[in-house]
């Protein structure tokens, strides 16, 4: 398992670099982060040249990435245009959607994972196909109408919540945009689940668990769930980073200011440092995310074991 984790581990640093190389370029290269700095008047020659001595932008590319990425590994992610640095915007925006995403993630694990097996073990009944069409339902409607049509209910018309989240973001405020960030997802748990379930349980250790004896829980919630999560995990463990970094209609919606936010004000003003250092930490949270999936696969699954 150690050797496993060391040739993971080194095989995210090219992942890494290749993911921050694309998304620098990308920003640098078709955007002009000068233009974006002086709004809507054009910026005279004198002062364009200045600024982008300023802040480093008169190099080749390849040295700014250079540059960039020997100060990312001292934890300098750079200065926005306004003079803060970029630590500092994600040290006010990740602890908030990183509380929305463990919001979200808890709908997709107890709610979706039920449904599933709930779905998976009468499949064909009135359950299964009533929740079948719930959750075509709530794919096929895009999260901000969703967004939207809660916050009206629940917020505006019967006074359940705040129609917006404070600045401090607490997890009772939370739920219900979680619940909107979760909803396509935990529709798809539901639905994988539900296939997970209904295939495993035709299968031959299950059979022989029946036969055995085994109660019905036991055989359940030991045999066929462990079995049959392995690509509910995969599936969750991938979602936490498209969360965090597709959050920003949920965001906008209910007034938080968390990574979503930050990343739609920096794209709004051309903030390259903003764009590149967020995006640098989520590209993070995806490598993290999959390196424990993966070791997650051996505890569900005992025949799976890493050299």
């Amino acid at each position: 398992m150690g050797r496993y984790v060391v040739r993971r581990l080194l095989q995210m640093i090219p992942v890494f670099i290749g993911a921050t190389l694309l998304i620098f370029l990308m920003v640098n290269v078709m955007g002009d982060p000068i233009a974006g700095l002086c709004g809507d008047r054009q910026c005279d020659p004198a002062t364009a040249a200045q600024l982008k001595k300023e802040f480093g932008l008169d190099k080749p590319v390849w040295q700014q990435y250079v540059t960039y990425m020997g100060n990312v590994f001292t934890g300098d992610f750079g200065t926005a245009f306004n003079g803060q640095p970029v630590t500092e915007l994600m040290a006010s925006a990740f602890p908030v959607t990183i509380r929305l995403t463990i919001v979200a993630i808890l709908f997709e694990i107890v709610i979706g994972i039920t449904l599933g097996v709930v779905t998976g073990l009468h499949r064909g009944r009135p359950v299964d196909t009533g929740v079948l069409l719930a959750t075509l339902v709530v794919i096929s409607v895009p999260t901000f109408v969703t967004g939207l049509l809660l916050q009206l209910l629940l917020g505006v018309q019967w006074g359940w919540i705040k129609p917006s989240v404070s600045p401090e973001a607490p997890f009772n405020e939370l739920i219900v945009p979680g619940l909107v960030l979760a909803s396509v997802s935990l529709a798809y748990v539901t639905r994988l689940t539900r296939t997970s379930i209904a295939e495993n349980k035709r299968a031959d250790y299950v059979r022989t668990a029946v036969a055995k004896g085994l109660p019905r829980h036991r055989v359940v919630t030991r045999h066929l769930l462990r079995n049959s999560l392995i690509p509910v995990v995969t599936f969750i463990g991938t979602d936490i980073g498209a969360l965090m970094g597709g959050a920003i209609v949920t965001e906008r919606i209910f007034n938080i200011h968390g990574v979503g936010y930050q990343l739609y004000q920096g794209i709004l003003r051309q903030n390259t440092q903003t764009v590149v250092g967020f995006v640098t930490v989520l590209v993070l949270v995806f490598l993290v995310a999959n390196l424990l999936v993966d070791l997650l696969y051996a505890v569900l699954d005992p025949r799976i074991r890493y050299a």
